[in-house]
C-alpha cells in the first residue's frame, strides 16, 4: 500500500504525456485531446506546478482547437466544436490568464455565445453539438462557458434551471435526463450547475438532506466511492461525489481519512499517476480527480480546488459571480 502523496512523480507523469506521440493510445484519445489538456493543467495546479506547461504552446493549441465556422472549440484541430470541448478550452484559457484572447475579440466573443445559446433546447436542456444528444452534463457546460465568460442572463439560466430541477430523483440522486438513472456524475453536474447560476435555494432543506444521503452513500467498505449502488469504487467518483457534498455542505458525511487512503494506493509508484482503483494502469482522468478529491478533503499541502468549477481558487476568482 503507498501511504504518502507522490507528487514529484505525478508532476512527471503528467508532464510526459504529451511526449508519447508514436504511441496509437495518443491518437485514438484525439477526440479527447482538448480534455485531456485541461486535466492535465488542473492536476498541475492543485500540485502547485502549473508552470511545468509551457504557456505559449498550450494556449497556441487551444487557439488551434477553435471552430471558425460555427464558434467553440472542438477537442482537436479541424474537429467540430462542442459543448464539452468548448468548457476545457475556456477552462485553460483562464487558467492561463488568456481568456482575454475570446472575450475581447468581438467575432469570436459573438461566435461563441451564439453557438452555446444556440445548443439550448425549447425544454431548457442544452444538446452537445448539432447531432442532438442531450445530457446534464451538456447544462453543466454552457452554464460554466457562459459563466467565465461573463454572459448567464436570466433568458438562458431560467429555462435551464427548470429542466435541471427536473433532473432529481426521488432517491436523492440526479439522472442524465428527467426520470433517469441516478449517477454521481450528474450530480455533480446538476449541483454544480445549480451552483454556478445561484440557485441551490431552489432546493428545499428535506432535499438537500435526501442528496447528502444519497451521495454519502456511495462510499463502501474499501473506502473508494462508487457511482451508483452496487458498483465498485472508482478514483473519479473522488471528485463527483466530494465536490457534490461540498457545494451542499455536506463534506463531512464520508470518512475522508479512508477515502484518502483508496486514493492514495491506487497511485503507481514507480512512474507516477492515479488509476480508477489499486493495481490498474493509471491515466491523466483518474490523476486529476485523485487529486482534487485529496484537495477538497485537505490533504496536506495541495492547493485548494473550487468544488463548483474543477479549478483552483486562483483561476476561479476571476470568474464574475452570477447575478451581476
Amino acid at each position: 500500500m503507498v501511504v504518502e502523496l507522490l507528487k514529484e512523480k505525478h508532476i512527471e507523469y503528467v508532464k510526459s504525456l504529451d511526449s508519447k506521440t508514436e504511441t496509437l493510445e495518443y491518437w485514438l484519445s484525439e477526440h479527447l485531446r482538448l480534455n485531456g489538456v485541461y486535466w492535465g493543467l488542473t492536476a498541475l495546479c492543485i500540485l502547485d506546478s502549473k508552470d511545468t506547461f509551457k504557456k505559449e504552446d498550450v494556449v497556441d493549441f487551444v487557439m488551434s482547437c477553435w471552430n471558425d465556422k460555427t464558434g467553440g472549440f472542438g477537442p482537436f484541430p479541424r474537429h467540430d466544436a462542442h459543448l464539452l470541448a468548448t468548457l476545457s478550452g475556456l477552462q485553460i484559457l483562464l487558467t492561463f490568464n488568456s481568456i482575454e484572447l475570446i472575450t475581447k475579440n468581438e467575432q469570436k466573443l459573438e461566435q461563441i455565445l451564439q453557438f452555446i445559446r444556440g445548443n439550448q433546447l425549447e425544454d431548457g436542456s442544452f444538446q452537445g453539438d448539432r447531432f442532438g444528444e442531450v445530457d446534464a452534463r451538456f447544462s453543466y457546460n454552457a452554464l460554466s462557458s457562459l459563466s467565465i465568460l461573463g454572459r448567464l442572463t436570466p433568458e438562458v439560466v431560467n429555462p435551464a434551471v427548470a429542466h435541471i430541477l427536473k433532473c432529481l430523483n426521488f432517491d436523492g440522486g440526479f439522472g442524465l435526463c428527467p426520470g433517469a438513472e441516478s449517477h454521481a456524475s450528474m450530480a455533480f453536474t446538476c449541483l454544480g450547475a445549480l451552483s454556478i447560476v445561484n440557485k441551490l435555494d431552489l432546493l428545499s432543506p428535506d432535499q438537500i438532506d435526501t442528496i447528502g444521503w444519497w451521495l454519502c452513500e456511495r462510499q463502501v467498505p474499501e473506502g473508494g466511492l462508487n457511482g451508483r449502488p452496487g458498483k465498485l469504487p472508482d478514483v473519479c467518483y473522488s471528485w463527483w461525489v466530494l465536490s457534490s457534498l461540498a457545494i451542499i455542505k455536506k463534506l463531512n458525511w464520508i470518512d475522508s481519512s479512508k477515502l484518502s487512503e483508496f486514493i492514495l494506493d491506487s497511485q503507481d509508484d514507480i512512474k507516477g499517476g492515479i488509476a480508477d482503483r489499486p493495481g490498474n494502469e493509471v491515466d491523466v482522468f483518474h490523476t486529476v480527480f485523485g487529486l482534487a478529491g485529496l484537495s477538497l478533503v485537505g490533504f496536506h499541502d495541495l492547493v485548494k480546488i473550487n468544488p463548483t468549477y474543477c479549478m483552483t481558487y486562483d483561476v476561479t476568482d476571476k470568474i464574475p459571480k452570477y447575478p451581476y
